[in-house]
């Protein structure tokens, strides 16, 4: 019997990822070329997710250094606002997400958010229309792991009081997670959308022949719980 669900976020919660114009628009805020700011932030997207380079305003400060500008403070509080609102636009959630997740509160089924991500997230998740309809949310940043790290399994399934063999995990494929999560004994399961498709992502399993499902709308179905109409 599954009693709890972890979610990923990022091409899972959120439509397909793509970069938007966003990041242009932070790298000029900086004072550094915005080719240079997006090459820069997938090469440090592993140390970046795995909390090498601290919080937001030292984070981007020794960022901005690797590529020889020194920012003010007040550049650096204006960056941090945009990669907000830049990963609000360039991730936006999918219409499906907040009523599975209700519906899988309805059920009394516990729910965590797993993500590999930076500062943005921990910031902007409690204030996103999905605070309220999770338990738990584990952010590799925060764990010193990324996926597929078993610590970010073994921290989400402690924290949601939860044997690994009678939880879910959902996700997209990103970080190799599927594999991570089977690894550790939670029943892993790849969400394949429409959308996903020279979509962002690193690291990902396109290997993967365990369980997938085409939309989260299946979710509530494979653990037992009602499913509401929105």
């Amino acid at each position: 019997m599954i009693e709890a669900v972890c979610f990923d976020y990022f091409n899972t919660c959120t439509r397909a990822v793509r970069r938007g114009r966003g990041h242009r628009r932070t790298a000029e805020v900086l004072g550094v070329d915005p080719a240079e700011w997006v090459s820069l932030l997938d090469r440090t997207y592993d140390d970046r997710t795995r909390g090498a380079y601290g919080g937001h305003l030292a984070g981007l400060r020794r960022l901005c250094a690797e590529l020889g500008a020194e920012p003010t403070t007040g550049q650096l509080r204006e960056a941090v606002e945009l990669r907000m609102a830049t990963l609000r636009q360039d991730a936006p959630l999918r219409a499906e997400t907040v009523p599975v997740l209700r519906a899988l509160r309805a059920a009394g089924v516990r729910i965590a958010i797993v993500s590999d991500c930076w500062f943005e997230l921990p910031m902007l998740l409690p204030r996103s229309p999905l605070a309220g309809l999770f338990d738990v949310a584990v952010y590799s940043s925060q764990v010193g792991h990324a996926k597929p790290h078993p610590a970010m399994y073994a921290t989400a399934c402690a924290l949601l009081d939860v044997d690994p063999r009678r939880c879910l995990y959902v996700g997209d494929g990103d970080g190799r997670e599927l594999t991570g999560a089977a690894r550790f004994g939670l029943t892993a399961v790849q969400l394949r959308a429409p959308d996903l498709g020279g979509h962002l992502t690193f690291h990902a399993e396109p290997d993967w022949r365990g369980a997938s499902i085409e939309s989260l709308e299946r979710i509530p179905e494979l653990v037992g719980a009602p499913i509401l109409v929105a």
